[in-house]
């Protein structure tokens, strides 16, 4: 007898809900950076472990939207956490309170989807003791259906998450092959990590105004070269003078990092090719977002 549960990844920026989900599928399929809102659509992930098969939809971090790139993204939180049979809240030890998210758990609440509360980040923490009181603070105002202390970056505590994850599971049959870690087209992982790539190298506003769109990706047919071509978007002509630099120094960087990080993903040499354009306020275009089928896989 087979089972599955699908679960949501909820919670503010920078809480580590990207490094949780590629924690527990055991392989890179959503990208990390410091920066907030490093996540823009929803990203799905699949582990399964015998009859059992977990399917995680890692969300953006819950914000108050500013552009209409920002109005879809809260949109996708809202859409990924209507159906699942199970939802995770992360929070960080330092949290004040989970006012911040407490439009999505009164939704969650009204809906009846069990929530499960994850202090993310625990080996930040000199003592562990530590977390009674924190814990304290943060169920005042909610029931939730499991408290778990985590570390996504270590591992710690991921076990028992999906120990309880499994109360929650519902017999059925197995939505994806057994062996499959995402449901993400292989052009969006690329240019997700093209992306990534991008933020950690750039600073300030640049990031935020940086959308990829993938042109080409094929393999050749007298080797097992893949060839990848992408845009990247800026806002700003400016912006696009600093993705370059000088004599092409930074695009030549970065992109390097991120052919290295498609071959570890697609298992092959690739040949990457890029270049850089301006589209003013692309964010607040909904023409411009959607012709490059930024939810298109939602």
């Amino acid at each position: 007898m087979t089972q599955s549960v699908f679960a949501a990844i909820l919670g503010v920026p920078n809480v580590g809900k990207s490094t949780l989900l590629n924690r527990i599928v055991g392989e890179k399929i959503a990208i990390v950076s410091p920066k907030p809102q490093t996540t823009r659509t929803r990203v799905t992930g699949v582990l399964t472990e015998g009859e059992t098969q977990f399917v995680f939809l890692d969300t953006p971090g819950i914000h108050k939207p500013r552009t209409l790139l920002g109005e879809g993204m809260i949109k996708t939180i809202g859409e990924a956490a209507s159906g699942v049979d199970a939802a995770i809240l992360l929070c960080e030890p330092h949290d004040a309170g989970l006012a911040p998210v407490g439009e999505f758990l009164e939704r969650l609440k009204k809906s009846g989807v069990p929530v499960i509360l994850c202090v993310n980040k625990i080996d930040t923490l000199r003592e562990k003791e530590a977390l009674l009181p924190i814990i304290a603070k943060l169920t005042e105002d909610y029931d939730f259906d499991a408290v778990l202390p985590i570390s996504a970056v270590t591992g710690e505590g991921v076990d028992e998450l999906k120990a309880e994850l499994k109360k929650f599971a519902v017999p059925s049959p197995h939505f994806f092959p057994d062996d499959a870690v995402t449901d993400q087209p292989d052009r969006v992982i690329a240019a997700e990590l093209i992306r990534e790539k991008l933020l950690l190298t750039l600073d300030h506003e640049v990031p935020h105004g940086i959308a990829v769109e993938i042109e080409q990706f094929s393999t050749r047919e007298d080797s097992d070269i893949l060839d990848i071509s992408a845009v990247i978007y800026c806002e700003k002509e400016s912006h696009k003078g600093i993705i370059i630099g000088k004599k092409g120094a930074t695009l030549k960087k970065t992109m390097t990092a991120a052919r290295l990080d498609c071959e570890a993903f697609f298992g092959c040499k690739v040949n990457l090719r890029t270049r850089v354009k301006v589209k003013e306020n692309w964010r607040n275009r909904a023409g411009f977002i959607n012709s490059i089928g930024m939810f298109e896989q939602q």
